[in-house]
């Protein structure tokens, strides 16, 4: 990719005096109320509690889907799912073929190599760029702009486990009293310490907390005489999830002793909600595999020391498309996409809220998931197994499914448990919505499911 000249590198290195690096944290399956600075009572994350005192949180925050390979898709690429064609993960014919009423469209497996991802833009713009951890967007990260990299590929969750004898790139030499999260830990010391005098992007994908639900032996123990918390009881998954935040406290500690603290721009986030049945996302209804809000739902933090204020909370709707724009902007690099023949993005830059300096313009936020998933949840026995779209528009969601043309609305500022349809009592916003959803549908050209004999 040649986007960026050489006199545009000069000037970005100009404009940023010194460069800010970056770091970008996504935990697998972490739920929207997983850490103690989102609610949890149970699980233990002193160290992300930490980084939300002295970031921003926001509490309002998406993916672009409830499952794991097009929420990165979109999150690499500022783009939503229907533009990259990742739209679900695994057997394109997932669920009882008896309740499949439809045909389904194609969903891809890799990242297109035409999708420009945030490795490309950092890399094309000076920073040395690494991935560790998860990728599961095609067989290697090195192919989409990363220059460094250990233990991705086409995964969706570690293929040997947690311990050895692991599977990934990069841990053949692992020693046998080895766990992974901490591998991916020093893993990202060494990155940050062979590149610690020239700007860096990280991007650290935790294979944790997804399944298998398998802690650092011994882990579980500090969780047996916790009270439960809303749903929230699982020691070993708590143990899971302490193991990350431990990595964080490791990566935070190395920032400050090699004096990169307050140049270097912290984001942790997930890439969906949390999986049923191992925690709860409680008082969000659903979980991963659903556009219920605890699917799709997810913490957010930025934190960067004398440049962030800390300890602020922000209730604006945002989403993971706005992460390209807004690393890319707070980092004083172009990108490709303000170019004319530039692809399209669908995010905003979010550094007026970060600087408390500008808000963000009212806006719609959309999700499409045309797929059939397994597993079915008690409080709404056909959720997973059925094609939908949905609109947020303010405090109204708006979901539309496939199979009958259902359409459901919820005011998500008084019923943030969706426990109340509304449709039947606004017929003229449903009616509105569903017309804008058609709208953002037909102009991304999202690709829709069909009668099975059509």
């Amino acid at each position: 990719m040649a986007w960026l000249t050489g006199a545009a590198l000069g000037q970005v290195a100009e404009d940023t005096n010194p460069p800010t690096n970056v770091i970008l944290i996504v935990v697998d399956d972490m739920g929207w109320r997983d850490a103690g600075f989102m609610g949890s009572g149970f699980y233990l994350t002193p160290h992300m509690d930490a980084l939300a005192r002295e970031g921003v949180v926001f509490r309002v925050a998406y993916s672009a889907g409830p499952n794991c390979a097009p929420s990165r898709a979109s999150l690499q690429t500022g783009r939503y799912t229907p533009r990259h064609g990742i739209l679900t993960v695994g057997n394109q014919r997932r669920g009882k073929a008896a309740d499949r009423t439809l045909t389904v469209p194609d969903s891809s497996t890799t990242l297109a190599e035409e999708e420009i991802t945030l490795g490309e833009v950092f890399g094309q713009a000076g920073y040395a760029t690494g991935h560790i951890g998860k990728w599961h967007l095609g067989e290697d990260p090195k192919t989409q702009g990363y220059g460094f990299q250990f233990a991705g590929g086409k995964w969706g969750h570690p293929p040997g486990g947690y311990h050895p004898p692991l599977k990934l790139p990069g841990t053949e030499d692992a020693p046998e009293d080895a766990y992974l999260t901490e591998l991916e830990g020093d893993a990202a010391l060494r990155f940050i310490n062979a590149n610690k005098d020239a700007p860096f992007f990280l991007h650290l994908a935790h294979y944790a907390v997804h399944t298998p639900i398998q802690p650092p032996k011994g882990g579980a123990r500090a969780f047996r005489d916790r009270a439960p918390d809303r749903g929230q009881d699982n020691g070993r998954y708590g143990a899971m999830l302490f193991s990350v935040d431990q990595q964080l406290g490791r990566i935070r500690s190395e920032l400050s002793k090699l004096g990169l603290g307050q140049r270097t721009l912290v984001v942790l986030t997930s890439d969906n909600g949390g999986h049923m049945g191992v925690t709860s996302m409680l008082p969000l209804a659903g979980w991963k595999g659903t556009l219920r809000e605890g699917g799709i739902r997810v913490p957010l933090v930025f934190s960067q020391p004398g440049r962030i204020q800390g300890d602020l909370t922000r209730l604006d709707p945002v989403h993971h498309v706005d992460l390209m724009p807004t690393l890319a902007a707070w980092c004083a690099i172009p990108l490709p996409h303000d170019q004319p023949e530039g692809p399209e993005l669908d995010g905003v830059d979010l550094g007026g809220l970060l600087t408390g300096s500008a808000p963000l313009a009212p806006r719609a936020l959309y999700w499409h998931f045309p797929r059939y998933l397994d597993g079915k949840g008690p409080d709404d026995p056909d959720w997973r197994t059925t094609p939908c779209s949905a609109v947020r528009e303010g405090r109204w969601k708006l979901v539309e499914f496939y199979d009958d043309g259902r359409r459901t609305l919820h005011d998500l500022d008084a019923d943030l448990g969706e426990a109340q349809d509304l449709a039947a009592d606004q017929p003229d916003r449903v009616r509105e919505m569903a017309k804008q959803l058609d709208r953002w549908r037909a102009g991304i050209h999202a690709p829709e499911p069909v009668p099975v004999d059509s």
